[in-house]
């Protein structure tokens, strides 16, 4: 079952609520289980991390957000024993940015707090260079207590890469924008707007690139997009509730259910969204149009509260951080139905995200 060897993934979390940092830890390609190697508490509240590609000496880079109301992003060089810093911490001039994407030549956070989206240069070296634009998003939701203002939650490069993608919790909207190579000035481009009150929060492309899957938080559901990379238009063309409806936590305005992620498989053929409250793993199946997706299957997510759902580079394994029960979850992907199966666990403290070097 896949290729013998070891990998290397590392482990975001809170060091506000007892976490180690980043957490290092080597990947047994053929079981699934990860091992820990090293743990950095360099910057506070790395809840987010990303992989970049090699800088021109030859390094492998790791970028990550730091969570807190000041707002900042930090870069390590990947070694054999370790990260080591590469530049300073760099403020993102906004407050609890929560996500982070490479596009452009530039590191792209989303600012929770201050509802609003930053660009910061990517040196040759890897380190970051200070903010060279800030977006700031404007609007508001239905829900008063978590939607009173602008939360950009998650931003991402599409997949041709011309553009941009913040999406925003506080607006029910997503918004399209994009990115100056050369100066990091980030422009609004358009913005799609949701059914208000679901509190979309993080977003997935199709590997075809013509559509897009938004989780939304607010309201247990997915919302079906078509993606049209020439025009940068986000059409929504239909939405699927990601848990039965016997489910405890599914009925609308009910906010004992918190969906964080939704990830893609490499075939196209499945989605899979974590769903906090609920602590289970939904899985969806996709007809061949990718418009339709249908509820399979939901199974526990081997902790409490998974904050984040990743799917290793195979595609045979899915990592849950489970936040709150302070473990990393994996599980074998049955290749036919998409179901996973829990494989094991190893203890991470106030775990937020899982990312694979």
């Amino acid at each position: 079952m896949g290729s013998s060897g070891a990998g290397r993934a590392f482990i975001g979390s809170f060091t506000s609520a007892g976490g180690r940092g980043i957490t290092a830890v080597a990947v047994d390609r053929d079981t699934g289980a990860l091992t820990v190697l090293a743990a950095t508490d360099a910057v506070p509240d790395p809840s987010f991390l990303t992989v970049g590609p090699a800088s021109e000496a030859g390094v492998r880079l790791l970028y990550a957000v730091s969570e807190t109301s000041d707002g900042a992003a930090a870069a390590w060089e990947i070694g054999d024993d370790g990260l080591r810093p590469v530049g300073p911490v760099r403020s993102v001039d906004g407050g609890s940015p929560t996500h982070l994407a490479l596009a452009a030549g530039h590191l792209v956070t989303a600012n929770y707090g201050s509802g609003s989206v930053s660009a910061l240069p990517v040196r040759a070296d890897g380190s970051l260079g200070p903010a060279a634009s800030v977006l700031r998003h404007e609007g508001s939701g239905p829900d008063t207590g978590r939607q009173a203002g602008p939360h950009a939650h998650q931003v991402l490069a599409d997949p041709s890469g011309n553009w941009v993608l913040s999406v925003d919790l506080g607006t029910d909207s997503v918004r399209v924008c994009a990115l100056d190579p050369r100066t990091g000035s980030l422009r609004l481009h358009g913005e799609t707007v949701l059914r208000p009150g679901t509190g979309p929060r993080h977003l997935a492309f199709h590997p075809s690139g013509g559509h897009a899957y938004v989780l939304n938080e607010l309201e247990p559901t997915v919302t079906v997009c078509r993606w049209d990379a020439a025009t940068g238009r986000l059409e929504p063309v239909g939405e699927t509730p990601v848990l039965p409806h016997d489910a405890e936590g599914v009925t609308a305005g009910d906010a004992r259910t918190y969906p964080s992620e939704i990830v893609v498989s490499h075939d196209g053929r499945f989605l899979w969204t974590a769903n906090r409250g609920h602590d289970s793993i939904s899985v969806l199946t996709l007809d061949e149009t990718a418009e339709k997706p249908f509820l399979a299957a939901a199974v526990g997510c081997g902790g409490q509260w998974p904050r984040d759902l990743t799917l290793d580079p195979t595609g045979q394994w899915l990592y849950v951080a489970n936040e709150h029960s302070g473990s990393v979850s994996w599980f074998a992907v049955d290749a036919e139905t998409g179901v996973p199966a829990h494989a094991g666990s190893i203890e991470a403290p106030a775990a937020s995200c899982v990312v694979f070097a």
